[in-house]
């Protein structure tokens, strides 16, 4: 207890001092919390993909389309238990900048194979009923404050024109993680008006979503799958949902990276930061611990003393960018809007900012400590004055 007392008197000594070192090091920890939460969000896809879910694409590309007609032979592949599917139809809604995931989805039991997506049973059946009907998530309602019953028109621009849709229901997502920023209208009324502009384009499909009846069997089922479509005019590739979203995050795994490094040099910079204020601290008193050394108190306590201080100013420092992370976080997920849709801080980041903060403390003590054993009595006196 003495030793509590002496430690967190030491570390008000020089109050400036110390008052600067632990706001650089919560402003390092905070920027640490929040380039990881930018890398989590950049996972977000991959975090929520269901083990049971394939999705079918063509083997060239995902800007190829797939026949319609893949549906009801994929289907009775052995292992296979629902088949949905979805195309991408981009789209304008005012302008530019209001960006949003826009799909047309397909097959009657689409939600039923995204359970992580909650939908009202009565507007789900909305949905199927109405052939313009339209469903969005929560966060895009609330942004828009569009209600049940409003008409949202869309400017295609890979399906040109003027798209109307009714709003029919809002979906909620059963975890933090869910992505509730996205918007889906009925293949069949994209199909239809497709069908008189561009006839070429019409009975085609952007991917397939599958559901198996066993996980385990995943593999074994992807492979049945691109077999049956093999020397085909347009081949598949079947591939779990995890490793369909790994393969959108390699696209940019430069950024990921960038940002990666970056919060670690920020860790680095603060790193040297406490070491030095450690190191001017450790000279300043180099005659105290002459003195102790003389009263008998031993190298473990010299060490314990210096680490203690150490300890305490990156972990009120960390703590302190811990907390202000939530705040802050909460901003900027409201100015990111869609860009990024699930941005909050993970345990997983706290766990770390803890760890690296008490880490730095004991790195930043390992020289001082070693100057204050290694010192011979006579020597450190001398720097007395």
């Amino acid at each position: 207890m003495e030793l509590l007392k002496l430690i967190f008197r030491n570390t008000l000594r020089q109050r400036l001092r110390s008052a600067l070192t632990i706001f650089g090091m919560a402003v390092a920890i905070l920027a640490f919390c929040l380039l990881q939460t930018v890398v989590n969000a950049w996972f977000a896809g991959v975090s929520a993909a269901a083990p049971d879910r394939l999705i079918t694409r063509n083997a060239v590309s995902l800007i190829f389309p797939l026949p319609l007609s893949y549906r009801q032979k994929i289907l009775q592949v052995d292992g296979v238990k629902r088949v949905a599917f979805g195309n991408w139809f981009g789209g304008v809604y005012i302008d530019e900048r209001h960006f949003f995931p826009r799909m047309a989805i397909g097959g009657n039991d689409y939600f039923d194979l995204a359970p992580e997506m909650i939908l009202p049973p009565d507007q789900a059946k909305a949905f199927w009923r109405r052939r313009d009907a339209c469903i969005a998530g929560r966060k895009l309602i609330e942004k828009y404050r569009w209600k049940i019953g409003d008409a949202i028109t869309l400017t295609g621009n890979i399906y040109p024109g003027e798209w109307r849709f009714v709003l029919v229901g809002v979906y909620t997502g059963a975890t933090k993680s869910i992505d509730e920023t996205q918007f889906f209208f009925r293949w069949d009324y994209l199909d239809e008006t497709v069908k008189k502009i561009m006839p070429s384009r019409s009975g085609k499909v952007g991917w397939y979503v599958v559901q198996v009846k066993d996980p385990v069997q995943s593999a074994e089922v992807s492979r049945a799958i691109d077999a049956l479509f093999k020397n085909s005019w347009a081949e598949t590739l079947t591939e779990t949902e995890k490793a369909f979203q790994l393969g959108f995050v390699a696209m940019t795994d430069a950024i990921v990276v960038a940002v990666r490094v970056v919060s670690y040099v920020v860790i680095g910079v603060i790193l040297i930061i406490l070491a030095n204020t450690m190191a001017m601290t450790s000279r300043e008193r180099m005659p105290e611990y002459a003195t102790l050394k003389t009263l008998g108190f031993g190298n473990r306590f010299l060490i314990a003393l210096i680490a203690g201080e150490s300890v305490c100013i990156a972990m009120l420092g960390g703590i302190t960018g811990m907390a202000l992370a939530f705040p802050v976080a909460g901003v900027f997920s409201e100015h990111l809007g869609t860009l990024l849709p699930i941005f909050h801080i993970h345990w997983e980041t706290l766990l770390a900012s803890f760890s690296i903060s008490l880490g730095i403390g004991l790195l930043a003590a390992a020289l001082p400590a070693w100057r204050a054993i290694r010192v011979g009595i006579a020597e450190a006196l001398s720097h007395a004055g």
